[in-house]
């Protein structure tokens, strides 16, 4: 008997189906999905009342599956977020690109080791690179998002907004494969404290703390908190850098001391919605790079 791949494909999306995952088509051989943009979006069939994006098109529906799957052998994406999954990806230094970066897997079990756990057994998948993904049913009550290294190094882990490649899915680099455990397991008390988002902002304004420090700085420094606080979702991490490198100079000058610039990113990285963790790791890079690139006040 010869094996299908169009068919062991589908067969992929209906099993992740019936455990309650929410899956939509991957081009095939590949990690993109297969639907088409909003700048292609015809405004017809399921977005007939706006453009539904593949986190929105994700389904369970057995008719859906075998309609989209007979089209064409789709490798099969996971919407983390509608499926309540929560997913931690160990990424493997090759995945870096860098024989330098850290293992995921060593690091993730390290956090486990430190937090007094075993490396918590439950589904989980081998990636063509040899990394892991270990899946878990998220909380209720708690709407999680991505991350990139929150937990860990080179742990990063998806949520809403995010979504993940099924066992039975293959790229050139390989098959992506199922290890062990039937089921996903719940996300443990200890990881939800760590991934736990922040308290929703106050309606109030920004409110910088009081100290010394140059008009210019002050004002600065509160500009670039508002616009930290308005980052689009999809943008936070990257806006909160941004923003403290550039506040950084001012710290490098003398003009702010650097405890200042730190709790003010903190608290509005926090209130739009970032870890504690992931806001903290975010600041101190920005500011090392800025105090090491700062150009004299002179030539700035």
């Amino acid at each position: 008997m010869t094996h299908d791949p169009h068919s062991a494909l589908l067969r992929a999306a209906l099993e992740a189906a019936e455990r309650g995952w929410h899956v939509f088509p991957l081009r095939p051989g590949s990690k993109v999905p297969a639907l088409h943009g909003e700048k292609t979006c015809t405004g017809t069939g399921e977005c007939a009342d706006g453009h539904l994006k593949w986190e929105q098109r994700a389904t369970t529906d057995p008719g859906r599956i075998r309609a989209a799957w007979s089209r064409a052998p789709f490798n099969v994406g996971i919407a983390t977020g509608p499926s309540r999954l929560l997913v931690i990806d160990l990424d493997t230094p090759e995945h870096k690109a860098s024989s330098d970066a850290p293992d995921g897997a060593a690091t993730f079990g390290a956090l486990c080791e430190r937090a007094g756990h075993a490396v918590p057994g439950t589904y989980r998948t081998r990636t063509p690179s040899g990394g892991q993904h270990l899946y878990f049913t998220a909380p209720d009550g708690i709407r999680l998002g991505n991350t990139a290294g929150t937990v860990a190094d080179s742990v990063d882990t998806r949520a809403w907004g995010g979504y993940v490649v099924a066992a039975g899915s293959t790229t050139p680099a390989g098959p992506y494969e199922a290890l062990s455990a039937p089921a996903a397991v719940a996300l443990p008390g200890w990881l939800q404290s760590i991934l736990r988002p922040a308290p929703a902002p106050s309606a109030g304004p920004l409110r910088l703390p009081a100290v010394d420090g140059s008009l210019a700085a002050l004002a600065a420094l509160e500009a670039e908190c508002a616009v930290v606080a308005a980052a689009p979702d999809g943008l936070r991490n990257v806006t909160l850098n941004r923003c403290a490198f550039k506040v950084g100079r001012f710290v490098a000058w003398g003009d702010l001391p650097r405890h200042v610039v730190e709790e003010a990113f903190q608290g509005v990285g926090e209130a739009r919605g970032l870890t504690a963790a992931e806001c903290r790791a975010t600041i101190r890079s920005a500011l090392d790079s800025s105090l090491r690139k700062a150009r004299p006040r002179e030539a700035a």
